[in-house]
Protein backbone atom coordinates (compact mmCIF):
# COMPACT_ATOMS: atom_id res chain seq x y z
CA UNK A 1 0.00 0.00 0.00
CA UNK A 2 1.27 3.44 -0.92
CA UNK A 3 2.40 6.07 1.56
CA UNK A 4 -0.20 8.43 0.05
CA UNK A 5 -2.95 6.36 1.69
CA UNK A 6 -1.65 7.52 5.07
CA UNK A 7 -1.12 11.17 4.17
CA UNK A 8 -4.77 12.04 3.58
CA UNK A 9 -7.35 12.13 6.31
CA UNK A 10 -10.15 9.69 5.42
CA UNK A 11 -13.78 10.09 6.39
CA UNK A 12 -14.03 8.88 9.98
CA UNK A 13 -16.53 7.95 12.65
CA UNK A 14 -16.26 7.56 16.40
CA UNK A 15 -16.59 4.13 17.95
CA UNK A 16 -20.00 5.07 19.37
CA UNK A 17 -21.16 5.93 15.85
CA UNK A 18 -19.58 2.72 14.53
CA UNK A 19 -21.49 0.61 17.06
CA UNK A 20 -24.72 2.23 15.86
CA UNK A 21 -23.80 1.88 12.17
CA UNK A 22 -22.99 -1.82 12.59
CA UNK A 23 -26.41 -2.33 14.18
CA UNK A 24 -27.87 -0.63 11.08
CA UNK A 25 -26.00 -2.93 8.67
CA UNK A 26 -22.49 -1.52 8.20
CA UNK A 27 -19.65 -4.02 7.93
CA UNK A 28 -16.44 -3.78 9.95
CA UNK A 29 -13.29 -4.60 7.97
CA UNK A 30 -10.58 -5.52 10.48
CA UNK A 31 -7.17 -4.83 8.91
CA UNK A 32 -5.05 -6.03 11.84
CA UNK A 33 -2.58 -8.90 11.62
CA UNK A 34 -3.61 -12.52 12.21
CA UNK A 35 -2.29 -12.70 15.79
CA UNK A 36 -4.23 -9.55 16.72
CA UNK A 37 -7.43 -10.95 15.19
CA UNK A 38 -7.03 -14.26 17.04
CA UNK A 39 -6.61 -12.44 20.35
CA UNK A 40 -9.84 -10.40 20.08
CA UNK A 41 -12.13 -9.16 17.31
CA UNK A 42 -15.52 -7.64 16.64
CA UNK A 43 -18.21 -10.30 16.04
CA UNK A 44 -19.31 -10.33 12.40
CA UNK A 45 -16.28 -8.36 11.20
CA UNK A 46 -14.41 -9.38 8.05
CA UNK A 47 -10.74 -10.03 8.69
CA UNK A 48 -8.63 -8.72 5.83
CA UNK A 49 -5.09 -7.83 6.95
CA UNK A 50 -3.85 -4.53 5.58
CA UNK A 51 -1.18 -6.27 3.50
CA UNK A 52 -3.91 -8.23 1.68
CA UNK A 53 -6.41 -5.42 1.28
CA UNK A 54 -5.17 -4.09 -2.10
CA UNK A 55 -5.60 -7.49 -3.75
CA UNK A 56 -8.65 -8.72 -1.83
CA UNK A 57 -10.82 -5.61 -1.43
CA UNK A 58 -13.00 -6.63 -4.39
CA UNK A 59 -14.28 -9.50 -2.20
CA UNK A 60 -16.06 -6.93 -0.03
CA UNK A 61 -19.72 -6.03 -0.59
CA UNK A 62 -20.39 -2.90 -2.60
CA UNK A 63 -23.82 -2.28 -1.10
CA UNK A 64 -22.83 -1.69 2.54
CA UNK A 65 -20.93 0.97 4.41
CA UNK A 66 -17.48 -0.40 5.28
CA UNK A 67 -15.87 0.62 8.55
CA UNK A 68 -12.09 0.11 8.52
CA UNK A 69 -10.82 -1.01 11.92
CA UNK A 70 -7.46 -1.62 13.61
CA UNK A 71 -5.96 -1.29 17.08
CA UNK A 72 -5.38 2.47 17.13
CA UNK A 73 -6.86 3.89 13.94
CA UNK A 74 -3.70 4.52 11.89
CA UNK A 75 -3.63 1.40 9.70
CA UNK A 76 -7.38 1.62 9.24
CA UNK A 77 -7.06 5.24 8.05
CA UNK A 78 -4.90 4.04 5.16
CA UNK A 79 -7.33 1.18 4.57
CA UNK A 80 -10.33 3.52 4.44
CA UNK A 81 -8.58 5.71 1.86
CA UNK A 82 -7.75 2.66 -0.25
CA UNK A 83 -11.36 1.44 -0.08
CA UNK A 84 -12.73 4.85 -1.08
CA UNK A 85 -10.30 4.94 -4.02
CA UNK A 86 -11.67 1.58 -5.11
CA UNK A 87 -15.24 2.86 -5.15
CA UNK A 88 -16.50 1.68 -1.78
CA UNK A 89 -18.41 3.75 0.73
CA UNK A 90 -15.90 3.49 3.57
CA UNK A 91 -14.90 5.28 6.75
CA UNK A 92 -12.18 4.92 9.33
CA UNK A 93 -13.12 4.20 12.92
CA UNK A 94 -10.87 6.61 14.78
CA UNK A 95 -8.88 5.26 17.73
CA UNK A 96 -9.78 1.67 16.83
CA UNK A 97 -10.02 -1.07 19.42
CA UNK A 98 -9.28 1.27 22.30
CA UNK A 99 -12.34 3.43 21.62
CA UNK A 100 -14.52 0.47 20.54
CA UNK A 101 -14.06 -1.08 24.01
CA UNK A 102 -14.76 2.25 25.72
CA UNK A 103 -17.98 2.64 23.69
CA UNK A 104 -19.18 -0.79 24.88
CA UNK A 105 -18.83 -2.45 21.48
CA UNK A 106 -19.01 -6.28 21.58
CA UNK A 107 -15.83 -8.34 21.27
CA UNK A 108 -15.08 -12.02 20.73
CA UNK A 109 -11.92 -13.84 21.65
Amino acid sequence: MSLRHYLRRPPSVSAADAVRLVAEGALVVDVRRDFEWRRVHIPGAVHMPLEQLPTRCLELPEDRLLIAFCTGGIRSAGAANLLVENGFEAVNMSRGLVEWRAAGGPLSS
